[in-house]
């Protein structure tokens, strides 16, 4: 028979492992984030196509794997420790954004994202964009 210490204990562990696993999404979300109207009409400079997805993809796994995770649900390992939640990219909400609006963001970046137009080529941003725009739900 376990004694109380124990059985507590026992609880202690229980909860501190559902804490530890609790969803990045059940952060609360940050502010609305628009890119302004002339950057969301923007046009990719890239083709997307499967060449394009790839070399985003190759991207999304050196640069953003960490935070949105592999599927960009916001479930990355660095996510945790961020704050607010961060948007699932499969999501309506973020699947209906324009290319454009896309590249502005990843260029500018806003706390807690960094900006990439300092490490990445406009070329680079867009096939980010291409990959992104695979992550949609079925």
């Amino acid at each position: 028979m376990k004694t109380i210490s124990q059985m507590a204990l026992v609880m202690g562990v229980l909860v501190t492992l559902s804490l530890g696993t609790a969803s990045a999404q059940d952060k609360p979300k940050g502010k609305e984030w628009k890119a302004p109207e002339a950057d969301a009409k923007k046009k990719s400079a890239v083709k997307s196509d499967d060449a394009a997805v790839k070399a985003g993809k190759d991207l999304w796994a050196q640069q953003c794997k960490s935070c949105h995770g592999v599927k960009g649900a916001g479930d990355g390992p660095k996510a945790e420790k961020l704050e607010i939640s961060i948007a699932d990219f499969a999501s309506k909400e973020v699947q209906d954004q324009t290319d454009g609006s896309l590249f502005y963001k990843t260029t500018e970046g806003r706390k807690p994202m960094p900006a990439f137009k300092e490490k990445l080529s406009d070329t680079e941003r867009w096939q980010l964009v291409a990959f992104i725009k695979t992550l949609k739900k079925n």
